[in-house]
């Protein structure tokens, strides 16, 4: 029997209501309870120090972009475990977008193989709503459900055709998976570049107008509530997406949607610079968006938060920036980019916090995660939320270095995540 006692830290477990300091006793992989000083010092158990720590259920992320099978120059299966848990993060859902594409039940079991071996997170396969994600036809949903998909979405290619999303809601709605969408208008967006206001008139570059998501979202709104299917709205990004999808909880509509740390730390004048790592989907939009997306999170509209991480190698982002595909690699700054757009400037707590990065995307995902409660897998992050730390790309374990944070410095740091009771990331060691 393996026992390990977290001592002396800040234990924040939002599902529970809990944020005080205590002690986690974790016996053979699982969570048995939180147990006073006293009781602390008569248990037999390996013990870490987690003074001046925060001790918070391990992290959940809901898209994941991983290149494996077909672009493992940019991320592999294992690599993207790895980074994940130098992350804090323990479980992440695994957009289905490789080559060839997770929309068949032999697609989804190679997944899972691949993750059994790697030495990280939790993987979780998700399947394409549509075959070869081209939006044309439905995937074998009913098959990659029994291959244990979590989830179904076509990535960042969204589904133009509204007939197809109505019946892809009503078909995962029987077997009660969410459908996980970028609700961009096509024609609206595929050519272009960042966010469509002055910026991008004043830089002479193509924009995508708010318009473009507005509208999609507006629609898939109006599907769910049709279908009774559940709906996630992926990288939410503007201000009338927002006030959609409260208006929609307010109706009791099974919609949900979730935001990454970039549209909420920077804003479309940073596109100044033409650097190729700010290009993201969907871009990065004006201030008076970011406003409305803190104000979604201070009031629970927007549930979670996503590092969104979509890994490149970086010669793809080294060409022009009208040609240089969209993402971020952002599985190991998650946390500090969080703490600078929000702790820093007072927007949320850190239970707020860490609500969106648990709770919320495990809600969403239906799983088994995101808690510190008695019996539950003892998926655990400590964080230094003192420590300064400078982002040094080339020690990521991602295979991927497309960050535009390379060389800044952050508060607030990851410094031991446990995965099922076992500590596979440790700082303090890789440092020494």
């Amino acid at each position: 029997m393996q026992r390990i006692l977290i001592t002396n830290g800040t234990i924040i477990d939002p599902a529970n209501e809990i944020d005080s300091i205590g002690n986690l006793l974790i016996e053979d992989g699982r969570v048995v309870e939180i147990v006073s000083d006293d009781a602390a010092t008569s248990i037999d158990a390996e013990s870490i120090d987690a003074r001046a720590l925060l001790v918070t259920p391990g992290f959940v992320d809901l898209h994941v972009g991983v290149g494996e099978p077909g672009y493992e120059e940019d991320e592999t299966i294992a690599s993207a475990a790895l980074a994940a848990v130098a992350g804090g993060i323990t479980s992440i859902a695994m957009l289905p977008i490789t080559n060839p594409v997770v929309d068949n039940r032999g697609a989804a079991e190679f997944v899972k193989h691949q993750a059994r071996q790697a030495a990280g997170s939790r993987v979780f396969p998700m399947g394409t709503v549509t075959r070869g994600a081209r939006g044309e036809e439905l995937s074998e949903i009913g098959q990659l459900v029994e291959a244990e998909a979590i989830a179904f979405t076509d990535g960042k290619a969204p589904i133009a055709n509204a007939e197809i999303m109505r019946r892809a809601l009503e078909y995962t709605g029987m077997f009660d998976r969410p459908i996980l969408h970028n609700a961009m208008v096509p024609e609206l967006s595929d050519t272009g570049i960042m966010h469509e206001g002055f910026q991008s008139t004043r830089l002479g570059l193509r924009g995508i107008p708010a318009a473009a998501q507005d509208i999609m979202t507006g629609r898939d709104i109006a599907l769910a509530e049709l279908t009774g299917g559940r709906l996630h709205i992926m990288g939410v990004a503007t201000t009338d997406a927002v006030n959609q999808l409260r208006n929609a909880h307010s109706r009791g509509i099974r919609v949900s949607g979730d935001v990454t740390p970039y549209h909420l730390l920077l804003n479309d004048t940073v596109m100044n610079t033409f650097d190729t790592l700010y290009k993201i989907n969907p871009p990065l939009r004006s201030q008076d968006h970011i406003d409305s997306l803190i104000a979604g999170l201070k009031d629970g509209t927007i549930s979670s938060i996503s590092a969104d991480h979509q890994p490149l190698a970086i010669e793809k982002k080294a060409v022009e920036l009208d040609v240089a595909p969209f993402g971020i690699c952002g599985l190991e700054t998650l946390l500090c980019c969080c703490v600078k757009a929000l702790i820093e400037p007072g927007h949320l707590s850190w239970s707020q916090l860490i609500r969106c990065l648990t709770v919320g995307p495990a809600e969403v995902l239906g799983i088994a995660a995101g808690t510190l409660t008695a019996g539950s897998p003892a998926d655990v992050t400590l964080i230094d939320p003192a420590a300064r730390t400078k982002i040094d790309a080339t020690q990521f374990r991602s295979l991927s270095r497309n960050t535009p944070f390379d060389g800044q410095t952050f508060t607030g740091r990851v410094v031991k995540t446990l995965v099922n009771g076992k500590v596979l990331y440790d700082r303090q060691k890789i440092v020494s």
